[in-house]
């Protein structure tokens, strides 16, 4: 299967490097500010989270930092592209939105901090952003989700996410790999942050730095690591608790899910899972299978799913599958293993230099 693999991968490395020249001769035409390939940097303070890498960086735990960090002192708005609503251009949601208008990461944003913030999505940015603020006046801060790649918006600070469990420099372009665009993009980002991190990274933190620096024309870019932190899981449907060492049917649809399932296992007793591809919308098809697979199941259990398939899964249509044995979500945090508070300040920087 190995050798398999590695001939597909083999076959696969012409098609990477057609997509990896298209890609450098687009960043070459925005860097130039070539024809049609113009970024906009608007008067409003922008801030970026985005990454290199295909899914599965942490950008989502990432922004609700960021909210957390300044939706006390500014007005917030975010603008995602929507990943996989079933529905096209600029909104901004409210009470009556549904998840399927905006997807499932602007949903959490939104169910987490409304009203103290605003969530919006839109495919083009730079258009959405001058709709969004003739909607909401406001709004004095705009986070960009997953905009490394969109430079139609030149942001006044980008952040670049890097998981430490997928390292770009063991990583190939697409499709071989899952770098969106060559290792050498990360000079576009103010910072970087490498994500999903032991807490004792120890002599890593050095080693990642050096091999970092072979890309970097900015030797004094800033890099910051971060870890992971799950809080105690909240209850959806049902009224069964959920403790430690507990029997857990797990569901689950993100991007590069093996820490998530890894944790789950160090925690609780999983007795089956379901794995989706990351953005999942589920469907009746889904809940039939799902509730025929715990109908069976003799033993007692709670079933449990990440935040982002929470937003998806707490269907009121859904209730019937999962009430009789509960449903609990596992909500999830960034935590800064050194240097937060010089983090802090560049992000609060960037902010007060412009506005």
């Amino acid at each position: 299967m190995i050798n398999h693999l590695k001939y597909v991968r083999f076959l696969l490395f012409p098609i990477s490097w057609i997509y990896g020249s298209v890609v450098v001769l687009r960043n070459f035409l925005f860097d130039k500010q070539i024809s049609v390939f113009k970024s906009t940097k608007f008067d409003i303070p922008t801030i970026s989270v985005g990454n290199i890498t295909a899914g599965g960086t942490g950008k989502t735990p990432f922004i609700e930092y960021l909210i957390r960090l300044l939706s006390d002192k500014y007005k917030i708005t975010t603008i995602s592209r929507g990943y996989g609503r079933k529905t096209k251009g600029i909104i901004i949601a409210n009470p009556e939105t549904l998840v399927t208008e905006i997807g499932d990461e602007p949903m959490q944003f939104f169910s987490k901090f409304y009203p103290k913030i605003n969530v919006a999505v839109g495919e083009e940015r730079a258009i959405a952003i001058p709709h969004l603020l003739a909607e909401k006046p406001e709004t004095q801060v705009v986070l960009l989700d997953d905009a490394f790649q969109h430079r139609y918006v030149k942001p006044h600070f980008s952040i670049l996410l890097i998981d430490y469990n997928r390292l770009v420099f063991k990583d190939f372009l697409l499709p071989v790999g899952l770098l969106r665009e060559p290792i050498s993009g990360l000079n576009r980002a103010d910072v970087i942050v490498i994500t999903k991190c032991p807490t004792a990274i120890g002599y890593k933190k050095e080693y990642i730095k050096l091999k970092l620096a072979k890309y970097i024309k900015q030797r004094w870019k800033p890099i910051f690591y971060t870890s992971i932190e799950y809080a105690n899981p909240v209850q959806i449907f049902g009224q069964n608790e959920l403790e430690e060492n507990s029997k857990v049917v797990l569901i689950c649809g993100i991007a590069q899910n093996q820490v998530f399932i890894n944790y789950v296992r160090s925690k609780y007793d999983v007795i089956e899972a379901f794995e989706f591809n990351d953005h999942h919308n589920y469907s009746e098809k889904d809940m039939a299978k799902i509730a025929s697979v715990l109908e069976n199941i003799s033993e007692s259990f709670t079933v449990l799913t990440t935040e982002k398939d929470a937003v998806k899964l707490q269907n009121e249509a859904f209730k019937p599958v999962f009430e009789e044995f509960g449903l609990h979500f596992l909500p999830i945090e960034i935590k800064f293993i050194s240097n937060e508070e010089q983090f802090k300040r560049l992000v609060l920087k960037s902010i007060t230099n412009i506005s």
